[in-house]
């Protein structure tokens, strides 16, 4: 097929394109590059032998996504391009809801526009409510409690709605947990912009030496440690099941939302302790009282990914930990002076 992606420069975009291209997809990619950097495009290039097709091209320029869906013709959108930090968007909820509804909207528009078939979206696990029982099955009961999971439930709500407008669209929405990992070449990873907003991505620079220790925001959680437990998937199954979802929804038409996690939960003690072992040293922590909004434990039930997709996470806690630790000593610094 020929896809587009959108963010396909950023973490788990890039690490989907290069599981695009080879499952044997043509891809183009479409990215402001606010929150990545181009050189991304000669890593994919490196790791797949192939370098995808690329655009600078923030999509809520509606004209702009048009002209470039008229003109290549895709049969499928996989919709990453987005602003991520759930802290950032109580400080700047403006900003989240604009940048990421109107990007959204500005897809769904065009898919309609370009007779563009399919849309697999970048959901998120922040969509569910605080209080559900665990695991989370993707009827759940709903809530975001910030602007970033907001903008997760609104565009799921658009995409609900459009589906039932439009019945020859076929609409996903993945509501993925919390991706870890890299390439196990060490050629992609995360490379968040100034003070890391996830846990792995921290205790890597604590690793590397780029920050002094770990802060851990709270350890009274009725845990099996006391720090707040989450279900960490590798982003190489990630982007593994987006292709799954890919072959899916072009055979499909409606709306569907599905988790993808690994249907364990790992504390951020388990974490910490399994990052000393990849890097071979113990890492320092300090022990702060707990952060507003914060849950005790977050864990997917990924039955339906494996029913409908045939899918399921392959990677374990060490490996997660080894490509993470991999990237990160390989690119101390990110993509910029590596």
């Amino acid at each position: 097929m020929k896809v587009l992606v959108t963010g396909g420069t950023g973490y788990i975009g890039s690490m989907t394109v290069v599981a695009l291209i080879e499952a044997g997809h043509e891809v183009f990619v479409v990215d402001s590059l606010v929150n990545s950097k181009q050189e991304v495009l000669s890593r994919i290039e490196k790791i797949t032998q192939i370098r995808p097709g690329f655009q600078a091209l923030d999509v809520r320029d509606a004209s702009g996504l048009l002209r470039l869906c008229q003109e290549k013709k895709f049969d499928a959108i996989i919709h990453f391009a987005a602003l991520k930090a759930v802290g950032e968007s109580t400080e700047q909820p403006l900003a989240y809801y604009e940048n990421n509804l109107c990007a959204s909207m500005n897809v769904m528009s065009v898919m309609r526009a370009a007779h563009i078939p399919c849309l697999v979206f970048s959901s998120s696990a922040t969509v569910y409510a605080a209080d559900n029982p665990m695991p989370l099955t993707e009827s759940a009961q709903l809530g975001a409690s910030n602007p970033y999971g907001q903008t997760k439930l609104m565009t799921e709500q658009i995409m609900r709605d459009a589906a039932l407008a439009y019945p020859d669209l076929s609409l996903l929405a993945l509501r993925y947990f919390n991706p870890v990992g890299a390439h196990a070449s060490g050629l992609l990873g995360e490379d968040p912009n100034g003070v890391p907003n996830n846990l792995v991505p921290y205790i890597a620079q604590v690793a590397v030496g780029r920050r002094t220790h770990l802060r851990v925001w709270g350890n009274d959680y009725p845990t099996h440690d006391g720090t707040g437990v989450r279900d960490y998937i590798h982003v190489a199954d990630l982007a593994r099941g987006h292709v799954a979802a890919l072959q899916y929804g072009v055979q499909q038409r409606g709306f569907r939302a599905i988790n993808l996690g690994t249907g364990k939960g790992h504390s951020v003690l388990d974490m910490l302790r399994a990052f000393g072992q990849a890097c071979g040293k113990e890492l320092a922590h300090e022990i702060l009282p707990r952060r507003p909004g914060d849950v005790a434990a977050n864990w997917a039930d990924p039955a339906l990914a494996q029913q409908l997709l045939g899918w399921e996470a392959q990677h374990d806690l060490a490996r997660m930990c080894a490509d993470t630790w991999r990237w990160q000593s390989l690119n101390p610094n990110g993509y910029e002076h590596s």
